[in-house]
């Protein structure tokens, strides 16, 4: 008899539970990756984020701040009569003001 009177072969027969048992190890190990990167990576990627744009904030408040006592001293130049020394002193005074101010308010180290 010829190969093409037979019956078509029976296609393998499925696993039990309906997956194969390598699929099963894959998703075990990208579960398990996942779970590591998840408690790692991310925290720390978190915090390298929060770093940079610290940084980079703080920065941006201290040039602001810089310019914007150069533009009192010059504003204040051009609106007192006298020499640019009294501009100084008086944005010297604000600032002396401003930092007693902030050291009133600081918190002191309890002493046993």
């Amino acid at each position: 008899m010829s190969d093409l009177d037979a019956p078509p072969a029976a296609a393998p027969a499925a696993p039990p539970n309906g997956r194969d048992w390598a699929v099963q190890a894959a998703d075990a190990i990208e579960r398990g990756v996942g779970a590591v990167r998840d408690k790692t990576a991310v925290p720390l990627d978190r915090a390298a984020r929060i770093l940079v744009y610290g940084v980079l904030a703080g920065f941006l408040g201290l040039l602001c701040l810089v310019l914007l006592a150069i533009a009192a001293v010059r504003i204040l130049d051009v609106l007192i009569p006298a020499e640019v020394w009294a501009a100084h002193a008086v944005i010297g005074g604000i600032f002396t003001v401003a930092g007693l101010f902030v050291w009133s308010k600081r918190r002191r180290k309890a002493t046993d």
